[in-house]
């Protein structure tokens, strides 16, 4: 359960971002009607997204399943779900969005796609475990600047799947159930402590 109002004052700006929601995915976005809360966040966020959306350097599958494997090593149930949506409307294989948080047992992914989400996954845990191995497979396979946009993506998840966790935004329905697994310290969320 989010842990801020969905249900912003209703300025101008926020009626103009809720009929782009509306019209784009069918509904308002959360995260934007949390953040709503303090428009000058909202405005930059907003902002901050239409320029990543340009970034076009990183294959699209690579960098959609970047992306998903942050969000998965997170815990962030709304960005799965969206995530979920977005790339099979997209077009992706279907196996590979929904495989995402097993991708280690799957045999859905080919070698470069598997280095993609275990750097995504080195650069999530904290403190970072990026290997001068892996950063060396993806500089050869990527060149510098994919490998710097795959960089850039999986701080930008974080940044998104942080927030998005910390406010208690969760699946939105874009898809049916979130494919999530159970993370260690699972029941001490339950208990009430939050390990997001």
């Amino acid at each position: 359960m989010a842990r801020i109002s969905l249900s912003p004052p209703r300025t101008l700006f926020y009626r103009a971002m809720e009929w782009y929601s509306n019209r784009t995915y069918g509904k308002v976005l959360d995260p934007a009607k949390a953040l709503a809360h303090n428009p000058k966040v909202l405005r930059s966020d907003l902002r901050f997204e239409l320029a990543v959306a340009k970034w076009n350097r990183l294959d699209a599958d690579l960098k959609a399943l970047a992306v998903m494997a942050s969000a998965a090593s997170i815990g962030c149930s709304w960005c799965m779900d969206f995530g979920h949506w977005e790339n099979q409307r997209r077009g992706m294989d279907v196996r590979k969005v929904h495989d995402v948080p097993v991708w280690q047992e799957s045999d859905a992914y080919t070698p470069l796609e598997r280095d993609v989400m275990a750097y995504a996954e080195a650069m999530t845990a904290n403190p970072p475990e990026v290997t001068d191995e892996l950063a060396g497979r993806l500089l050869a396979a990527l060149g510098e600047a994919a490998y710097v946009e795959l960089t850039a993506m999986v701080a930008v998840e974080n940044l998104r799947s942080r927030m998005n966790s910390a406010l208690g935004l969760t699946s939105q329905g874009f898809k049916d159930h979130c494919e999530v697994p159970g993370r260690p310290g699972t029941a001490r969320a339950a208990a009430g402590g939050d390990t997001r």
